[in-house]
């Protein structure tokens, strides 16, 4: 994963077929197979991964003292502040069944938080989950394949800019002043771009349970990649949520590499980032932002999926946070993914969400 290969080799095939030498790990961890053909000079590329005693991985991240005095401060200093909600209807992406809002409200430092909500038109009380997003910046429409089941769904952005402009404003922004938003301030814990962006997530909480619409108890939240790492963090910041679903968290043990072994995204402690991983400021700031340390703190059921194959966000990462974790947990593994997911593990993700929510 991400590693220098243990062994590299190429080969003229004669007869379409090749076998290589037996390699096995000694350790718990992922080995993966990489295999890249040229046939009538077009390339192709596949890989496989096998994993080994992947229940034993274990973090290389510490945690600090003070992390949940840090973060217990930081939540403390966001209650101050009102939440301001404003709503804009749109109408034009509603469904017969569920309203859907263009919708801000007032963040961690007096940020706006911008996202999409869809709540049930019948009168009533209904449960909630909140969507966090994958990295990058872009657009976002509604869930209503879950809000149409009966189900408030807040889906938010996290860079403080509304989230229904033209795509090309969001191209913009991904190659300008966001370009590599995950590195901003990583040196300081008190200012690392993710300080707002987790604290900001127990606000989206707090503008749900302000709706009037939703039952005052039923919360999960949800996401992959980046916002699998936001819906651990969420969970463990957040003792309102009471169910949580993670695709492929990203973010976890960033400090692999220097055991090693692969890190979590953005992999700023890889070695093509050495001028990151060799600053003792960003491997003390970072501390405070690993989804491992997080993880530690679950105490409510979560589902779990991913595959071995993920080139992004490699698997030893997410285990290592995965494997902390007390509480209840369901793991979907759909072997030869990727970064990505079938239809039908989406499906089984959501058929677990509303069995737990829809009670």
């Amino acid at each position: 994963e991400r590693m220098k290969p243990y062994k590299a080799d190429s080969v003229l095939l004669k007869d379409g077929k090749f076998t290589t030498t037996g390699l096995t790990m000694k350790e718990p961890g992922f080995l993966r197979c990489v295999v890249t053909a040229t046939i009538d000079g077009k390339q192709y590329r596949n890989l496989t991964t096998s994993g080994y005693e992947v229940e034993k991985i274990q973090p290389t991240v510490k945690m600090p003292d003070d992390f949940n005095g840090f973060w217990n401060k930081t939540k403390t200093e966001l209650s101050k502040l009102p939440i301001d909600a404003k709503f804009i209807p749109l109408p034009e992406k509603s469904s017969a069944a569920t309203n859907v809002y263009h919708v801000n409200f007032q963040g961690y430092g007096a940020s706006r938080i911008y996202g999409i909500l869809c709540v049930p038109k019948k009168p009533g009380k209904y449960p909630a989950v909140l969507q966090v997003p994958g990295a990058g910046i872009r657009p976002y429409g509604p869930d209503l394949e879950l809000a149409d089941q009966g189900v408030i769904v807040l889906t938010v952005g996290i860079h403080g800019i509304p989230v229904t402009m033209d795509v090309s404003v969001y191209n913009d922004l991904s190659t300008g002043s966001l370009k590599g938003y995950f590195f901003n301030n990583m040196d300081d814990k008190d200012k690392y771009f993710y300080k707002r962006v987790y604290a900001n997530c127990v606000r989206a909480n707090d503008f749900i349970f302000s709706l009037p619409e939703f039952d005052g108890q039923t919360l999960a939240v949800n996401g992959g990649s980046q916002g699998g790492a936001l819906s651990i963090v969420t969970a463990s910041l957040d003792s309102r949520v009471k169910y949580l679903a993670a695709l492929y968290p990203a973010l976890s043990d960033l400090t692999g590499y220097s055991k090693g072994r692969a890190g979590g995204w953005p992999h700023m402690m890889s070695e093509t980032n050495s001028a990151y991983s060799s600053n003792p400021n960003v491997v003390t700031a970072l501390a405070y932002y690993d989804v491992v340390n997080f993880a530690k703190g679950i105490n409510i059921e979560g589902y779990y999926t991913w595959g071995f194959n993920d080139e992004t966000c490699p698997p030893t990462s997410f285990y290592s946070a995965y494997n902390v974790i007390s509480a209840p947990k369901q793991t979907s593994v759909f072997h030869d993914t990727g970064h990505w997911t079938y239809p039908e593990q989406r499906a089984k993700m959501i058929k677990w969400l509303l069995s737990k929510i829809k009670k």
